[in-house]
């Protein structure tokens, strides 16, 4: 694969991409603006900005930025509060701070989050997905009841997603499942059978939903029972004049400047906004079949700057989002040239061609999301992570499980929690090695540190020196060690000092250069 990272040098591939992404997109900043109390507009201003500024600034190849449903809870509240103006103004804030996080190199956090926290992550994100596809593709889309956009999902898993399954059978459309089954057969085709696989010009994607388009028409002239339409259609807002379009801006009142709510909410969003997007594009990078790096702290500047720019013209905040990602990943998107061209083609149609896309059957759109849904939760990724082992396995399971059943951040917390537990369990192991043959009077006990002692092995050496057998001699050898945490050296010293004397063990100190500045800390029995 040719790793040519300029920006059009994939230009047909990406370009196709960026369609397929633009579809997936455009319903999602509606309802989201929708489920966040805005207007439609607003979400739609989010996308452009998302893609058109933050996707040239990424220094991601393939995430794709918008508004984000791990941000709904705290701008519904936000808007009610403080009103919609004071709300953008908080929105403008927030990108500052992420500015400030930006340059102050913040962004190296990703860089801690273990691979298997970032996998369950996916898988969990991919379930949910699922669970809340299943409506759509039935024909359950009535507004406030089916949300088809709200992925954060503070329901139980019991009293949430399985309910609105059982309940969306009740509205189950047989035009809509028609649409759905035909979508997902398109899709499965061009994933599967070679020929397809290879015609890289028409992504399966953009088929499905054309061909959505076309059966829905021909439902409406040959079978009109059997036709889409209303709810279970895209809805994109239609101006009737230009003075119409240009009042849809808003702008942000400076004048709660000093309101302590509005600074609050700001670093609210600047913060969890700041948290998704590095998981995002984290995630993305593991994902990007090319496995180019991206830096965080240049996301967070273009975040911030993105952030900035929304809010000033009435848009909603925004984070780098998994799902617009994954859809532009699985499109064959090779550089950020996609999200570019997403953002142009949301900002040509709400202008051009608004009554056209609003011809577009959510079932279409929701065969396209249960794909991806599949392929980020599929079997075959809970065995290989079964398969690397239990360290990776436990963490991996606990944050899709803490995803589905309470919401991303949440869910990445405890997996970040569990998997914490496994790290300091293996430095524990790590940091020395001790011979555990039986011990006969006279013979020597060797005690090896590694590479990096650190205060995370204080409490596994002071059990271990504790334990030693009396009448004993016992050398502790640091020749291979580069760092020792002054706690452990601590601990040492004392032995030698006080604690070997109770015992009768002659203590000998192997390797104890200078550079471990334990001149002053050790100071007898050292070679």
């Amino acid at each position: 694969m040719s790793k040519n990272n300029s920006l059009f040098s994939s230009f047909n591939t990406d370009a196709l991409s960026g369609v397929v992404v633009f579809l997936v997109a455009l319903p999602l900043c509606l309802g989201i603006a929708g489920a966040s109390g805005a207007s439609a507009f607003s979400g739609v201003i989010t996308g452009i900005v998302g893609g058109l500024v933050v996707g040239y600034l990424s220094a991601s190849h393939v995430s794709v930025s918008g508004p984000a449903a791990s941000l709904i809870a705290i701008v519904i509240v936000a808007i009610q509060d403080l009103g919609f103006e004071a709300f953008l103004l908080a929105g403008v804030l927030a990108g500052v701070f992420q500015l400030i996080l930006g340059f102050a190199k913040a962004g190296t956090f990703s860089n801690y989050i273990p691979s298997g926290v970032i996998q369950g992550m996916l898988s969990g994100i991919g379930l949910i997905i699922i669970f809340k596809e299943i409506p759509h593709a039935i024909g359950y889309d009535k507004e406030h009841e089916g949300d088809f956009f709200n992925y954060s999902l503070t329901d139980s898993m019991d009293d949430g997603y399985f309910n609105e399954i059982i309940h969306s059978f009740n509205f189950a459309h047989t035009g809509v499942i028609i649409i759905t089954l035909i979508s997902l057969g398109i899709l499965i085709a061009f994933t599967t059978i070679p020929f397809l696989k290879k015609i890289k010009l028409l992504p399966g994607a953009l088929i499905a939903v054309v061909f959505g388009v076309i059966l829905n028409e021909l439902f409406r002239v040959f079978s009109p029972n059997l036709h889409v339409t209303g709810d279970h259609l895209v809805k994109l807002p239609v101006p009737g004049s230009a003075e119409e379009f240009i009042g849809q801006f808003s702008f942000p009142d400076f004048t709660f400047i000093s309101n302590p709510d509005i600074w609050v909410t700001a670093l609210t969003i600047a913060a969890v906004a700041s948290i998704a997007s590095l998981l995002t594009i984290e995630a993305g990078d593991r994902m990007d079949p090319y496995k180019r790096y991206s830096s965080g702290n240049t996301e967070l500047r273009a975040q911030g700057l993105g952030n900035i720019l929304s809010c000033l013209i009435g848009g909603l905040p925004m984070t780098s989002v998994i799902v617009r990602t994954t859809a532009n990943i699985d499109a064959g998107a090779r550089t950020k040239f996609s999200a570019i061209f997403h953002g142009f083609l949301l900002l040509l149609t709400v202008i051009l061609i608004p009554t056209l896309l609003n011809k577009i059957p959510i079932a279409s759109l929701a065969a396209v999301l249960l794909l991806i849904g599949y392929k980020l939760a599929s079997p075959m990724v809970f065995r290989k992570m079964w398969g690397i082992g239990k360290t990776h396995f436990i963490p991996f399971l606990v944050t899709a499980i803490g995803v589905v059943s309470l919401d991303l951040l949440k869910g990445v917390g405890i997996g970040l929690a569990v998997s914490s537990i496994f790290i300091l369990k293996g430095n524990m192991k790590l940091a020395y090695y001790f011979k555990k043959e039986k011990h006969k009077e006279g013979e020597d006990i060797h005690i090896d540190l590694a590479q990096e002692v650190s205060f995370l092995n204080k409490a596994a050496i002071k059990q271990t020196l504790a334990h030693l057998p009396e009448n004993s001699r016992v050398i502790i050898n640091a020749e291979n060690t580069v760092y020792i945490d002054y706690d452990v050296l601590e601990i040492i010293r004392d032995f030698n000092e006080n604690g070997s004397k109770e015992k009768n063990i002659n203590v000998v100190l192997k390797g104890f250069k200078e550079n471990y500045n334990i001149e002053n800390t050790i100071d007898s029995h050292v070679y």
